[in-house]
C-alpha cells in the first residue's frame, strides 16, 4: 500500500499553496469581514485548475483524479473555506453531476465554463422545511407542452448569487418521496428565479450563500437531467462524492489550525519562555496534529476508492463524520494557543473555528453520518 502523492499531485499542491498564500490569504480577513470574496479570484482559481479537476478534457478540464482532487480542496480549506465552497459545489456537486448523468449536449454547453470559472453552478436541494429529509421536498415542476414550469423555494443555497447556472432538484410525480424528484438544469436569468443573499452567518462569511425562489420558472425540455424521477438518486450521488470534498477542506482547517498554533507558540513567551515549550501546550498540538493525519488518511482512503470503482459512500461518511468533528476541535485547540489573541480576527484562528462549525451541518449532518455508518454496521436503516 502506497501512502505517498506522486511527483505530479507534489507539484500541484506546491503550485497550489504558492498561488493560495499570494492571491487568497492576504485578503481572507478583509473578505470575512466584508462577507463577500473578490469575483476577480475565482477565474483565477479557474486558471491554476482548481475549478478543472476531474472534469475530463474533452469538456475543458483537466482530467485528474480525486487523489488531487483532495489535495486541492485541502489546500483551500487550509487557505480560505469561504473561496474553497466556490470550487466544491460548482465544479464539485454541480460539475460532476453533469458529468455523470448529463447529455452530450448539457456537458458541452456547461462542463467548459465551469473547468475556467466563467460559468459558476449552485446546487438547488435544501429547502426550508427539509434539509436532512431531502426526499420530502415540496419544489414542484409540471410539464407544460414541451416546457416544465418550477415553483418553489431554496435556502442555505451556496454559491447562488453568483450562480450562471442552477441544478434544481422538483418534484415531477404525484407521488411523495424518493421516487417522485427529477433534476434540473435552471439559468439563473430565467424569468421569475429570484436570489436573496443571506448575511450575517457564524462562518463561510465570505462565501455567496442565499435563499432561492422559482415563480413559474420556465425551462424547456432539455433542461432536464438524465432520467425524470431519478433526481433523488442524484442528489445522494453528488453527496457521497461531496463529503470526500468537505473531509478534505476540513483537513486544510486542520491543518491551518496547527501550523498557525506551533508558529504561535515558539514566538510567545510567558513566564520568561515560549509557550511551546510548556507541556500542556504541546499536548494541544500533539492532539491537532494526530487528528490531521488521521482525518487526510481516511480522506484520501475513501477518494482512492472512488477512484478505484469501488464503493466508497461509507468510507466518505466516516471520513466527513471524522474530520468535521476534528476541524472543530482543532480550531478550539488553536484559539486556546493563542489565548486572548486568538478571539479577535486580527489572528486567524478565530475564522477557522468559525468555518469549521459549519462543516458539521452542511452536505449531511454529523448525526446523519452516523446513522449512515450505523445502517452499514447493522444492515438496519434508522432513516
Amino acid at each position: 500500500m502506497d501512502l505517498s502523492l506522486t511527483p505530479d499531485q507534489v507539484e500541484f499542491r506546491k503550485l497550489a499553496r504558492e498561488f493560495l498564500e499570494t492571491e487568497v490569504v492576504p485578503h481572507r480577513q478583509e473578505w470575512d469581514r466584508v462577507e463577500a470574496i473578490d469575483p476577480k479570484i475565482i477565474p483565477m482559481i479557474g486558471e491554476i485548475g482548481f475549478l478543472g479537476l476531474t472534469i475530463p478534457e474533452e469538456y475543458g478540464g483537466l482530467g485528474g483524479d480525486y487523489v488531487t482532487y483532495c489535495v486541492g480542496m485541502e489546500e483551500l480549506g487550509r487557505a480560505d473555506s469561504s473561496v474553497r465552497g466556490v470550487v466544491s459545489v460548482s465544479a464539485g456537486l454541480v460539475g460532476k453531476s453533469i458529468l455523470a448523468f448529463g447529455s452530450e449536449e448539457q456537458k458541452h454547453a456547461w462542463l467548459p465554463g465551469i473547468a475556467t470559472g466563467t460559468k459558476i453552478g449552485c446546487f438547488g436541494l435544501t429547502e426550508p422545511d427539509n434539509g436532512s429529509d431531502p426526499a420530502h421536498l415540496r419544489t414542484r415542476a409540471r410539464r407544460d407542452g414541451d416546457d416544465w414550469v418550477i415553483n418553489g423555494s431554496k435556502i442555505f443555497i451556496t454559491n447562488a448569487t453568483i450562480a450562471d447556472i442552477a441544478l434544481v432538484f422538483a418534484r415531477t410525480g404525484p407521488e411523495d418521496g424518493a421516487r417522485g424528484i427529477s433534476a434540473f438544469l435552471v439559468p439563473t436569468d430565467s424569468p421569475g428565479f429570484e436570489r436573496t443573499i443571506i448575511h450575517g452567518k457564524l462562518g463561510l462569511r465570505g462565501q455567496a450563500t442565499a435563499e432561492l425562489s422559482f415563480d413559474n420558472v420556465r425551462v424547456p425540455g432539455s433542461a432536464l437531467l438524465g432520467e425524470e424521477g431519478r433526481g433523488f438518486k442524484y442528489a445522494m450521488a453528488a453527496l457521497d462524492k461531496g463529503r470526500i470534498s468537505i473531509a478534505a477542506a476540513c483537513v486544510g482547517i486542520i491543518q491551518a489550525s496547527l501550523e498557525a498554533s506551533v508558529d504561535y507558540a515558539k514566538s510567545r513567551h510567558q513566564f520568561g519562555k515560549p509557550i511551546a515549550s510548556y507541556q500542556l501546550v504541546q499536548e494541544m498540538i500533539a492532539d491537532m496534529s494526530v487528528d490531521a493525519d488521521a482525518a487526510r488518511l481516511m480522506t484520501w482512503r475513501a477518494a482512492d476508492l472512488l477512484e478505484r470503482g469501488e464503493p466508497f459512500s461509507v468510507a466518505a461518511s466516516k471520513a466527513k463524520l471524522f474530520a468535521s468533528e476534528a476541524a472543530v476541535k482543532a480550531s478550539n485547540l488553536a484559539i486556546q494557543v493563542y489565548g486572548g489573541y486568538g478571539f479577535i480576527d486580527e489572528y486567524p484562528v478565530q475564522k477557522l473555528m468559525r468555518d469549521a462549525r459549519v462543516m458539521t451541518l452542511y452536505e449531511g449532518t454529523t448525526q446523519i453520518q452516523k446513522l449512515i455508518i450505523g445502517r452499514s454496521e447493522t444492515g438496519i436503516s434508522a432513516f
